[in-house]
């Protein structure tokens, strides 16, 4: 009986790609491993790095081609060392249509250092626990097709793997960077 009201109340507080903010509280940050294209993605190596932490998919149609357009202009304004130490990286809310393959050709659209990574449906639902981030499948439309509502900030995560901000949608690109030269 909880479950299903958790599950509702998640569909009532997220729209398709809609700008949802996970509950007050909710834990942010911690280490993960999932899967991209080049293999599997562990944040303890990436120590040392700042991490720009984002819950998409490759099929949404607005929301995170806008965030990740965003993210994609923050790291061209950085330098070629930061970005040496800069890692923005999808994680895939859509693991059944999401391949690393698909995400590694998706991210690459938005900037060619972004990486995609995904991993069975338990674990991506582990990881968005991690950060507070939510999303909830939609069912599946007459032609195939649906929507994976979910959540729309950037967590950023400093060099020592702790969570050191939280960006909306529509931070503008200059204060993405100063966030992360902050971290440097």
């Amino acid at each position: 009986m909880i479950a299903r009201f958790l599950i509702l109340a998640a569909a009532a507080l997220l729209a398709a790609c809609s700008d949802s903010r996970p509950p007050a509280g909710a834990p942010v940050g911690g280490d993960f491993v999932l899967q991209s294209a080049a293999g599997p993605f562990d944040t303890k190596v990436h120590r040392g790095k700042v991490l720009l932490v984002y819950f998409g998919y490759a099929n949404c149609p607005d929301i995170c081609p806008a965030s990740l357009s965003y993210g994609g202009q923050a790291l061209n304004k950085l330098s070629a060392a930061e970005r040496e130490r800069v890692r923005l990286v999808m994680v895939s809310v859509d693991p059944e249509r999401d391949t690393p393959e698909r995400l590694k050709e998706y991210t690459a659209f938005f900037h060619p250092e972004m990486i995609g990574v995904t991993g069975t449906a338990q674990e991506i639902e582990n990881v968005a626990k991690l950060f507070g981030a939510g999303y909830v499948r939609q069912p599946t439309r007459p032609d195939g097709s649906y929507a994976v509502d979910h959540s729309s900030q950037t967590y950023v995560v400093a060099p020592d793997g702790k969570p050191a901000a939280r960006l909306d949608l529509g931070t503008p690109v200059d204060k993405i960077v100063d966030a992360v030269r902050k971290l440097l």
